[in-house]
């Protein structure tokens, strides 16, 4: 009921959004500033940006600068399966380019699209061939595929992980750090040679055991019976996946933006002062992060509910308990993956010595093979985003992983 409240309350204000979008741009063109049009104008804009939309943004990733050349990039479909799609950011050929490690980037299924990763990957692409896990919205995936489960997540890992082939690496960003290293686990055990090389596993919840935050002792509140009767809604029509269980992004948003309020109200008083005073590059660099922010993607509620269980309330991994399709995942199966993890010093979604915490539970890859770093005065965001991560933790990645090339 509450996503068809959702669903009806978004169709009639649609018309409204779309029209105030339209009369802002004409009431703005010629208008001096603090002219009452001006004003009207800047509000209306405001009005139209401040809505919840459910389709990928584009990467926008069309050139990277490699040594002193720039190459064109463009967007290759290497696998697609009904839940995710396995992406390549292609560079173009170029006779002088060295060889690049290919680097398989993990992004999370939490909520938002695989685009919230669109730094991470432009910052990669400058010395690796890189991919990304580009997840499908939950809510535009028919019935007839069945459901998607944690066990499915580690499944789509060890698929795409294979589609790129012997010899990669993999960059997992947060809530897939969990099943990044389990895959890694069952395919060391298999000996399968598209074993990656190296992990790397940025401000994951490895185990939510260490330094609990606030989003850890929300999801240790309720029992995950709790979760099921009052997140789980079923997708409404005229979706492809009418009927569907889903945890909708929506709801996980409204989380997010209720733990800052103020701050996403102060933005959005900051568009249309910027605006109202002819400032638009300064509104638009807002504009474009809540273009991203306010895009989301629900998903399946087998995975939401076994994440928050497994993960956040009994601590499968860190205990030795977590199971893929009824195998118990082993860590210390990996030998020759080499193992990088990184920390944000102020993150409070995932706490430092969370993420650590695999370098216990991989306890036979050898000392040389592992590294850890907690980059001080970045949050969660700033592990895998900003000027820190460009400058600070984005080489220390890079020299690890391609040290581990030969």
């Amino acid at each position: 009921m509450l996503y068809q409240a959702y669903q009806t309350q978004s169709d009639l204000m649609s018309p409204f959004r779309l029209l105030a979008q339209g009369s802002s741009a004409a009431l703005w063109l010629g208008k001096t500033e603090g002219t009452w049009l001006r004003k009207l104008s800047a509000s209306m804009e405001v009005f139209s940006r401040l809505r919840v939309t459910h389709s990928r943004p584009a990467y926008g990733i069309s050139s990277v600068r490699v040594g002193e050349r720039e190459l064109a990039v463009t967007e290759e479909t290497v696998l697609t399966m009904p839940f995710g799609t396995l992406l390549r950011f292609k560079k173009e050929e170029a006779p002088d380019r060295p060889h690049q490690p290919a680097v398989l980037l993990v992004a999370p299924l939490s909520g938002h699209f695989a685009t919230l990763l669109r730094e991470t990957a432009r910052t990669l692409l400058q010395d690796h061939d890189v991919y990304i896990t580009d997840w499908h919205n939950a809510r535009d995936v028919s019935l007839r595929h069945g459901g998607f489960s944690l066990d499915d997540y580690i499944t789509y890992m060890i698929r795409f992980t294979e589609a790129v082939g012997p010899g990669s690496h993999m960059v997992a960003v947060c809530q897939p750090c969990v099943a990044a290293l389990a895959a890694t686990a069952v395919m060391a055990e298999d000996d399968n040679p598209a074993q990656p090389r190296s992990l790397t596993l940025m401000a994951g919840p490895v185990d939510c055991r260490v330094n609990p935050t606030e989003v850890n002792r929300l999801a240790t509140s309720k029992p995950i019976e709790w979760f099921e009767k009052n997140l789980i809604n079923h997708v409404p029509l005229p979706h492809a996946g009418f009927m569907r269980r889903v945890y909708p992004g929506f709801i996980q948003l409204s989380a997010f933006m209720a733990m800052n309020p103020e701050r996403h109200k102060q933005s959005f008083r900051n568009i249309y002062d910027h605006l109202e005073h002819g400032r638009t590059e300064e509104a638009q660099v807002i504009q474009e992060f809540y273009e991203e922010y306010l895009a989301v993607n629900d998903l399946p509620a087998e995975f939401y509910l076994e994440t928050v269980a497994k993960v956040f309330q009994t601590y499968d991994l860190p205990r030795g308990e977590l199971t893929w399709n009824g195998r118990k995942v082993n860590p210390a199966a990996i030998r020759h993956t080499a193992l990088m993890t990184v920390e944000g010093e102020r993150d409070d979604i995932c706490a430092v010595g969370q993420t650590v915490a695999a370098q216990d539970l991989c306890s036979n890859v050898r000392p040389y093979l592992k590294t850890h770093h907690v980059q001080t005065g970045v949050g969660h965001y700033g592990v895998f985003s900003g000027r820190r991560w460009n400058q600070q933790i984005y080489p220390k990645v890079r020299d690890m992983i391609h040290s581990t090339m030969g």
